[in-house]
Formats: structure tokens, sequence, C-alpha cells
């Protein structure tokens, strides 16, 4: 396997049915009112997203985003992305075992596009970290948009 090429898993667990959450994350534009780190959207069609994420680190990712599966029966998003990471992303979502919420799955493969980033695979470990702080960031936002509906 590519040093490039990385696969993240992140568990949320979000109060508020499945439903509301599954309508939340398929509306790829709107995330940049409740995820700091998605620094801006721009819708190309309904299925289709240009995104520009930073966090921690000094640098931004540009990539397009494509829903090639959105299943709200089954619970299942998912999306191919292209740009400055290549590859794909799913959420999961399923009703949390106390029932008073959602359970939410993540998963990303992706292979690094971007040549400076390429270059950088010793800090592989920070990106990692990097991730991390995104995501949390971005369950703790997705709580409060739903909060206030």
């Amino acid at each position: 396997m590519s040093r490039h090429f990385y696969v993240f898993r992140s568990h949320w667990l979000v109060p508020a049915p499945v439903p509301i959450v599954f309508d939340a994350l398929a509306k790829l534009d709107e995330y940049p009112h409740w995820w700091r780190q998605v620094r801006s959207t721009r819708a190309i069609d309904e299925q289709t997203c240009e995104i520009e994420v930073r966090s921690s680190l000094p640098y931004s990712l540009f990539m397009t985003a494509h829903h090639s599966r959105r299943d709200p029966e089954a619970g299942v998003l998912e999306a191919r992305l292209t740009g400055d990471l290549e590859g794909h992303s799913r959420w999961t979502l399923a009703p949390s075992p106390d029932g008073t919420g959602t359970s939410l799955h993540f998963g990303e493969e992706v292979e690094v596009r971007r040549r400076l980033l390429r270059t950088l695979s010793f800090a592989r470990p920070a990106f990692r970290v990097n991730h991390a702080v995104m995501m949390r960031a971005g369950e703790r936002g997705l709580r409060r948009h739903l909060k206030a509906g």
C-alpha cells in the first residue's frame, strides 16, 4: 500500500433521529454552517460539491465530493472524492444503542494527490492527528447545529 494512502474511521453519537441527521449530512454545501474546518463549499449540482477544508495544520485541502450513494432507508451516504484527496468516504447511520439518537460511523479511504503533501509523507502521524481533531470538531458542530434546529 502506498505511503500516501490513508484509511480513517470515526464514530459519533448524536442526540437526534436518524432522518434528521441523514438530512444534515446529505447537504454538503451546508457543512460550513456547522463544521468550522469545512471552510467553503460550492454546489455544482444536487449530487456534487467543491469543498475546501482546513484543520490545525497550515494548509487547505481542495476536493470535489460527488454523492455516489444516497440511501436514507439504509442510512448510507457515500461520496467519491477527487482533487487533493482521491478516494471515497462513507457515513453509515443507525439508531443509537440506547435509542436516544443516532450512531454514525464514518469511513474514508483516500490517497493524497497534492504534490507538497506527498513530499511530506514523514508527517503522516501529524496528518492523522489533524484528521482526528477535525472529526471531533465536526461531531461537536453537528450536535450544536441539530440542537439549534
